[in-house]
């Protein structure tokens, strides 16, 4: 989990090409060899930044600019200039009454690439490719409406019980499955398990196993784990999961995968069961695969959305991630919870 330190900030380099059919690694029947370990860590948004408007690829100077602005915010590692990501002045002591934020995640713990990822020599604005505009569409009225209830239910650490003030019923803290599922061990945030799979702050590593029948992805942040069945159908649309049903087949040198059948809370935030996700694996050399996809949930998003950056190899291993076993904090966050109703009801710890 150790975030790996990169003291060389040049932004990588990556040119698609027509390459030959035998410099890029095959199976023995003559397939793309996807197998290795990739770290898909990249600077470049998701989103492409307002003031870049519908432009795709970005000057030298303004991805240099990038690569510039992480290591200034590397440099406030311990800066208490940086209220985010500095150690809190005062967490609490425990006594009733004391208040805190225990802080986050500082800078050294954080593992977002070292530059912004090129294709074709131009380095990107954003990953999401169309709309023209590098952001994901307009979201649709039912949608919205229930991004609004769900924002009642996420709060920052105000160290008060402001679901009771506000008659929250449930509150966010009165079942431990009301929790997000990342808080509680059981998938990672950000969609880096996907589909489709995006770079997150950290643990970014993707591991294929390839073989004819199956291919398979172990995503380092929370151990998920995606079967890839080739030639398949689909499994029947009462069998779901986070992680949907995903099945292969092969176009030229790419490998497409269909998945769909997701249950009520995928790994891409904001979407639904409805979610169909096409992703194109397509070897660019012997050390880097170029992932293209395309998300549709018409339930959620106005319009269809694509986007596409590169995979660079890695020597580095998938390590095991050990955070559902070792999540001693969860029993502190429903206990803090009942603390703080306690106060403000007026109630003793004995009652």
């Amino acid at each position: 989990m150790l975030s790996r330190i990169v003291n060389n900030l040049a932004v990588l380099a990556i040119v698609v090409l027509p390459f030959a059919a035998a410099e890029i690694p095959r199976t023995a029947s003559g397939l793309p060899d996807l197998s290795g370990t990739y770290d898909i860590a990249t600077l470049t948004p998701l989103e492409r930044p307002e003031e870049y408007g519908d432009k795709l690829t970005l000057t030298d100077e303004e991805a240099a600019a990038i690569v510039r602005q992480a290591a200034e915010s590397k440099a406030q590692l311990n800066a208490d200039s940086d209220p985010h990501r500095a150690a809190p002045p005062d967490g609490g002591d425990g006594s009733p009454g004391s208040k805190g934020n225990v802080g986050g995640y500082n800078f050294f713990w954080l593992d977002r690439g070292s530059g912004s990822f090129q294709i074709d020599g131009k380095s990107r604005s954003s990953i999401i490719t169309d709309p023209k505009n590098g952001r994901r569409p307009p979201m649709t009225a039912d949608a919205r409406r229930r991004v609004e209830a769900r924002a009642k239910m996420a709060r920052p650490n105000t160290g008060e019980a402001w679901w009771i003030e506000e008659g929250l019923d449930p509150g966010p803290y009165d079942d431990p499955e009301l929790r997000p599922l990342a808080e509680r061990c059981l998938l990672g945030f950000g969609s880096t398990g996907g589909p489709p799979m995006l770079p997150v702050s950290y643990n970014n590593l993707k591991r294929v196993v390839q073989t004819e029948d199956h291919v398979m992805i172990l995503i380092e942040m929370v151990h998920d784990v995606r079967i890839i069945r080739m030639y398949a159908e689909h499994a029947p649309p009462d069998i779901r999961s986070w992680l949907g049903d995903s099945v292969g087949h092969w176009e030229g040198d790419t490998l497409v995968v269909d998945t769909t059948n997701f249950n009520d809370h995928p790994a891409l935030s904001l979407a639904s069961r409805n979610l169909h996700v096409v992703e194109r694996f397509t070897r660019i050399d012997a050390d880097t695969l170029l992932y293209r996809f395309t998300v549709e949930d018409p339930t959620v998003w106005t319009a269809p959305w694509s986007g596409a950056y590169v995979w660079p190899a890695t020597t580095s291993r998938v390590y095991e991630y050990a955070c559902h076993e070792a999540n001693y904090s969860f029993g502190g966050i429903l206990r803090g919870a009942r603390r703080l109703e306690a106060e403000l009801l007026g109630k003793s710890d004995d009652d």
